[in-house]
């Protein structure tokens, strides 16, 4: 199955998002701005990441063509309904492999998408980062993108000073979307992550080397997170939720008492309702 690379956390206010992960015990790298009008911050885990993301820059946003998808026009129409979960992104070592294999298992693929930026050290001192972006979309979900990434230059970008988390952080475990039929996308699903899916009343799962992607039903969705609202958005995949596994369940309590964020303690689990925490819920989960 194919590994998690990051996910894309999208606010209208990225300091305000950036202060918040921050009272969350993660520790960020610096705010980066990409050339096609977005701002983001890192939280970097052991082997993916959170990218916490904004819009810095409209006017340099580049509009959509039916061969290229724009990562900052899409974000930005996003953000102009809600804030929340944008986007999956999986983990490539030939991003170019990627989009010429998805557009021959019939997916809606675009050309391949290449870009680099300044990062900051934690020294303070500059290095550029390249990557190549493979996108992936279906019509049927409007609110939920997909895309496969190479990194150029991962000695750069991959910094054990910013993997050091204060709630003891080790990486993203599961990423949960809601859809009114799972099954409907069990095709899509299966060609996009390279493995075949467990199809069980509750939705779909695809597993393997500890990750895990769920998509729910709306009722099963509504049992396992009741502080996420009932929305009327019709039957179309959306993304919900992610869970963190950490080293202590302990500590990240006493972070978030000590920060003053509510949550929910479950047997195995604590979760940041969506009220809080940028229109989406973080669970976090011991060691798995």
């Amino acid at each position: 199955m194919r590994k998690f690379d990051h996910l894309v956390l999208a606010a209208r206010n990225l300091d305000l998002q950036r202060d918040f992960y921050a009272r969350l015990g993660f520790t960020l790298t610096p705010r980066a701005q990409h050339p096609f009008g977005t701002a983001n911050s890192l939280v970097q885990l052991q082997g993916n990441f959170l990218e916490l993301l904004g819009v810095a820059d409209p006017t340099a946003i580049p509009a959509a063509g039916s061969d290229r998808f724009s990562f900052g026009a899409y974000n930005q129409a996003f953000l102009e309904k809600r804030e929340g979960f944008s986007m999956l992104v999986l983990a490539s070592k030939d991003a170019a492999a990627d989009a010429a294999e998805f557009k021959r298992l019939g997916l809606d693929a675009y050309d391949l998408f290449k870009f680099g930026r300044e990062a900051t050290l934690p020294d303070g001192s500059k290095a550029r980062v390249d990557f190549s972006l493979a996108f992936v979309t279906e019509p049927s979900m409007p609110e939920a993108v997909f895309f496969t990434c190479q990194q150029h230059a991962p000695q750069y970008f991959w910094r054990p000073e910013y993997q050091r988390h204060a709630n003891g952080a080790i990486r993203i475990a599961e990423v949960v979307m809601s859809a009114g039929d799972p099954a409907r996308y069990q095709g899509f699903f299966t060609r996009l992550m390279g493995d075949s899916a467990a199809l069980s009343p509750e939705g779909l799962t695809f597993a393997a080397g500890g990750e895990q992607v769920t998509v729910l039903s709306h009722k099963s969705l509504a049992r396992r997170y009741p502080e996420i609202e009932r929305r009327d958005t019709g039957a179309s995949p959306r993304f919900e939720a992610y869970a963190i596994e950490v080293e202590e369940l302990g500590v990240v309590k006493a972070l978030l008492a000590k920060s003053a964020i509510p949550f929910r303690a479950t047997a195995a689990s604590l979760v940041v309702p969506p009220s809080t925490a940028f229109n989406l819920a973080i669970e976090f989960t011991g060691r798995r």
